[in-house]
Order: C-alpha cells, then sequence, then structure tokens
C-alpha cells in the first residue's frame, strides 16, 4: 500500500530555520515556569504567537510578555486543563504547536515513604495534565498538521535511587508521546524532550512550590549536584537553552519526518 504525498512531491524544507516557521501559533502549558519564559520569550522574538496556561500563582509572579495570552489553570479539576487549553486556541485562533513544560519533583523519596496523596499529586501534574492538553488540543493540531512536544526526564529511563514515581510519571510521557504519534499521524507528530538536570527553579520543586533558582533547594544542598557533574561527560548541569534548542527543532518543518521518538538532552550522562 501507498501513501500520498510521495516524498517527490513534499515541499521544500527551509533548513536556514530549525524552529517553526514565523507566525506559528504554540501553546506553552508550563509557560511561566523557568524553561517555559524562556521558551515564550524567544518565541516571541521569533516572530510565533505564543500562548500560555499555567497555574494562576505562576501567572502573578511570572507575567508574561506583552499580547501574550495567559490563562490560569486549576490542577485539582478534572476539566480545568481542557477548559485551559480551549481558551487559549480560541484566543489563539487555532494551533500550530503544543509544548507540555508543567512538572513537579519533590524531594527524592523510596517508594515505601511514598504516600497515595504524594503519588496522586505527580502523576496529575506531571501525566494527567499531559494526556488532558494534548487530547484538549489534538482537534486545533489535526486542521493545521502541527505537533506535540512533552518535556519528559532521563529519569525516565535511568532511575536513581528516591525517584521511582517521579520516573514512573515522566515513563508515562515518553509512553504517551507514542500513543499520540501513531494514533494521529500523519497529520499530528509527537515526541519527548528528556532532559537531565537544567538549572532552573524546577530542581527545588519547581515555580508552583514557591521555588527559585536560588540553589538552595535540596538538589544543591543533598549532594546531588556534585554527584550529576562528576558523572556527566560534558561536566555540568544543562542551561535553559541547551533544551530549548531541541524543542524548537521538534516543532520545525525539519523534524516532520520525526514522530514517536525521545530526544535525550543530558550532556552524555544518559547515552541511549
Amino acid at each position: 500500500m501507498t501513501r500520498d504525498p510521495a516524498p517527490a512531491a513534499l515541499p521544500a524544507v527551509d533548513l536556514t530555520r530549525l524552529g517553526p516557521a514565523a507566525g506559528a501559533r504554540v501553546l506553552a502549558v508550563g509557560g511561566c515556569g523557568g524553561m517555559g519564559r524562556r521558551l515564550v520569550s524567544t518565541a516571541v522574538a521569533l516572530g510565533l504567537r505564543p500562548a500560555i496556561v499555567d497555574l494562576d500563582r505562576a501567572i502573578a509572579d511570572h507575567p508574561p510578555p506583552d499580547g501574550v495570552p495567559a490563562i490560569a489553570l486549576g490542577h485539582s479539576d478534572a476539566t480545568g486543563m481542557q477548559d485551559a487549553v480551549s481558551e487559549a486556541i480560541d484566543a489563539l485562533g487555532g494551533l500550530d504547536h503544543l509544548v507540555y513544560l508543567t512538572g513537579y519533583t519533590p524531594p527524592p523519596t523510596r517508594v515505601e515513604a511514598m504516600t497515595a496523596a504524594a503519588w496522586d499529586t505527580l502523576m496529575t501534574v506531571n501525566l494527567r495534565g499531559a494526556a488532558m492538553a494534548a487530547g484538549a488540543a489534538l482537534p486545533a493540531l489535526g486542521a493545521s498538521g502541527g505537533s506535540i512536544v512533552l518535556i519528559a526526564s532521563g529519569l525516565a529511563v535511568n532511575v536513581s535511587p528516591g525517584t521511582s514515581a517521579y520516573s514512573a510519571s515522566k515513563a508515562g510521557l515518553i509512553a504517551l508521546a507514542k500513543g499520540l504519534a501513531r494514533e494521529n499521524a500523519p497529520a499530528v507528530r509527537a515526541n519527548c524532550v528528556a532532559p537531565g538536570a537544567v538549572d532552573t527553579a524546577f530542581l527545588s520543586g519547581g515555580t508552583a512550590e514557591g521555588a527559585d533558582e536560588s540553589h538552595t533547594g535540596w538538589f544543591f544542598t543533598s549532594g546531588v549536584n556534585e554527584e550529576v557533574i562528576r558523572t556527566t561527560p560534558m561536566g555540568r548541569i544543562a542551561a535553559v537553552d541547551d533544551v530549548l534548542g531541541p524543542i524548537l527543532f521538534l516543532m520545525g518543518d525539519a523534524a516532520r519526518f520525526i514522530t514517536g521518538q525521545t530526544l535525550h538532552v543530558n550532556g552524555g550522562r544518559l547515552m541511549a
């Protein structure tokens, strides 16, 4: 069985621009976090049209650039994510790309010490929210031939002691991206970016937990920071832009034949 269009009939790719085309509508769920803010400001600079879905406290603490729609979300509401994503899509007049950046990480906790409430929080924020956001965005993405990028983690496949619950939630994102890719090709592509440690407030729990980039959270005070650097061939943790480039690439036409994949960005600490 053959599928159209044949490769010869495909439009040319502008290889001078590896990210989305100017004017592309990008929804950043978690767009007020450390990585999200950089993605949104870069999108504006590149001539994209971003919108944000995030917690009301995160939006208040980190207001978006002028003209960028920001929709407040309540994670505890079972329909809150779908409603917020739909509102953002209406504000943009459609959607070309969805990036799910929202995430939460507690201090390392062994499985036997995890409460049901803590487990549910991780799964709700890290995994269920992504599924609900993708489901709400798919009609618009199907109409535009768009893409989904989920932010997973190297811990999804290289679990450390105390990260079992967090790792499970991020492994779920990788499986979710594969399912979305299978179910929605060729109209919509879905991929993951799986960073190692990135120098943002996320390493202290995330901006939704009131953390900042002060390097006073458990990741830095427990010695985990030194261990990660020691075992990373590139000799450091990631800067935000190290991860932003791959996100933009996966949204762009240069990645048009990439779907269902996980791109690991970790300085060589995990070579998959």
